[in-house]
């Protein structure tokens, strides 16, 4: 299953990730002529995940210098994944 944007859920795209083999996960736009039904609890982890990436883009300005190493990077990734939970675990 790929959870897609509404901007790519063209005929075109739809079409290549059913031939890939993968369940296309996107809500039809409002003007479609034909629609189709879609999981709406996966469809909202879609969110959730855009949100991580945005919070992790919060820790490049500490750390833009220094990933130069594979090592590095993961401890940025693992370093800024801790400290989220952290955080979230604080806020009420």
């Amino acid at each position: 299953m790929v959870i897609m944007d509404k901007a790519c859920e063209g005929d075109d795209t739809w079409l290549l990730v059913l031939n890939l083999g993968i369940i296309p996960m996107v809500p039809p736009k409002a003007n479609r002529m034909t629609s189709w039904e879609y999981d709406r609890e996966v469809y909202k982890k879609r969110n959730e995940v855009e949100r991580l990436f945005c919070r992790l883009k919060g820790f490049r300005r500490i750390f833009s210098r220094l990933h130069k190493l594979d090592v590095i990077f993961r401890f940025f990734i693992d370093f800024s994944l801790i400290v989220d939970r952290l955080i979230s675990v604080d806020t009420p």
